[in-house]
């Protein structure tokens, strides 16, 4: 499965998602994207799922009639050593994402 990296996410995460196509915003050339053209770059790449720490995407984005999910990390920091134990929590959950929907996966230490 194609999994994007949004900016806020380190880049360093992707080894969390073994045994699939994962790529970062900046090595795509998409850093300065905003989120809706962003997801619909990720679209038109064939991407199944942006992965994202951006609390706001849920509020701003109409995920309505959207070919690609979101994942929205919610923790305390976007350092990849704080974001490592849900790797295994984003690999179960994009076995059943559907498109235009939004996950969130909140940290354990996140209230």
């Amino acid at each position: 499965m194609k999994i994007l990296l949004d900016n806020c996410v380190p880049g360093d995460f992707a080894q969390h998602l073994p045994g699939h196509d994962v790529a970062h915003c900046a090595h795509l050339g998409w850093e300065r994207l905003g989120n809706g053209t962003l997801l619909s770059a990720a679209e038109e790449a064939g991407f199944s799922v942006m992965v994202t720490v951006d609390k706001s995407i849920q509020f701003q984005q109409n995920m309505r009639r959207r070919k690609i999910a979101v994942i929205y990390l919610r923790a305390v920091k976007n350092k990849v050593d704080v974001l490592a134990p849900m790797g295994e929590l984003v690999l179960t959950a994009v076995e059943d994402l559907q498109p235009g929907t939004i996950l969130t996966i909140q940290h354990p230490d996140c209230q």
